[in-house]
């Protein structure tokens, strides 16, 4: 399966920053551009997984789950 988001790199001194703005709260920092980059996907992995499993316990018996795919 393949997502797509977008990532904003700025630079604060010697770091780069990076941040996702279709995910809240999803940002990455490095001494390279593949550091941060890197740092992103895994914030936002671990974002989409923690809203995921949030999402699934509140989810009531009758509820159907389906999964639906983005290419």
């Amino acid at each position: 399966m393949k997502h797509e988001f977008t990532a904003i790199f700025e630079r604060d001194g010697d770091w780069h920053i990076a941040y996702c703005p279709e995910i809240p709260g999803a940002n990455g920092q490095g001494q390279t551009k593949e550091e941060a980059r890197q740092n992103l996907a895994d914030a936002i992995g671990l974002i989409l997984e923690d809203r995921r499993e949030d999402a699934l316990r509140g989810m009531p018996d009758d509820a159907e789950r389906e999964t639906v795919t983005l290419e």
